[in-house]
């Protein structure tokens, strides 16, 4: 009887020892199973900050189109297309040289990059070439050209029209071009250009 009940004994405690085993193998799996989750949810945490930071920074920090006036030259074309540009309401600096614009006219498409004005006797001397548009002031006090750093700065983006036409002279009357100017931010601003009619005895038109 009582080889009996050392055997049950034994046996219980074999039981639990098992038991016991069983239990802290679960609670290890389940605590390596919560480290895993939380660090995979600080990871989602932060790609989903980083993420909604880019797609604010790509509708905010944008460039706003104030007026676009084109230069008439003595053939009677747009030779060059200027656009008067500020800072977005809510924007950071925005860098003009870092920026593209996607140039889409009648006789050809092209993609240019910002060419800033040099001085030469005291004026800026806007000189881009046919992969470029220039970039110059009009309104800096803090002589922070081609980065619009305040909301009253107002620079002239020079687009020249003639080198990037088939034959060299530009727009004529009644054509139409497309803009896409794209910042470092990635923030895109769209303009449409369209050339009056009629050029006849004008320097300058808005278009």
């Amino acid at each position: 009887m009582k080889k009996l009940l050392r055997r049950n004994v034994s046996e219980r405690g074999q039981v639990g020892i098992g038991t016991l085993i069983v239990f802290i193998a679960m609670v290890l799996v389940a605590a390596i199973a919560a480290g895993v989750l939380v660090n995979t949810a600080g990871f989602l945490q932060t790609k989903s900050e980083e993420t909604g930071q880019d797609a604010s920074a790509q509708v905010s920090n944008r460039v706003e189109i104030v007026s676009a006036y084109g230069n008439v030259a003595n053939d009677g074309h747009v030779d060059l297309v200027n656009l008067t540009v500020m800072r977005g309401s809510g924007a950071d600096d925005i860098n003009l040289s870092s920026a593209t614009m996607e140039w889409i006219g009648p006789d050809t498409a092209t993609t240019l990059v910002g060419n800033n004005s040099t001085m030469e006797g005291g004026r800026h001397v806007i000189d881009p070439g046919s992969d470029e548009f220039g970039i110059s002031p009009i309104k800096d006090p803090g002589n922070t050209v081609p980065v619009l750093a305040d909301q009253d700065d107002r620079f002239r983006l020079t687009i020249p029209a003639y080198l990037l036409d088939d034959d060299g002279m530009g727009l004529a009357e009644g054509e139409e071009a497309a803009v896409k100017l794209t910042t470092q931010y990635g923030a895109v601003t769209l303009y449409h250009v369209t050339v009056p009619q009629s050029l006849s005895a004008k320097n300058a038109v808005m278009v």
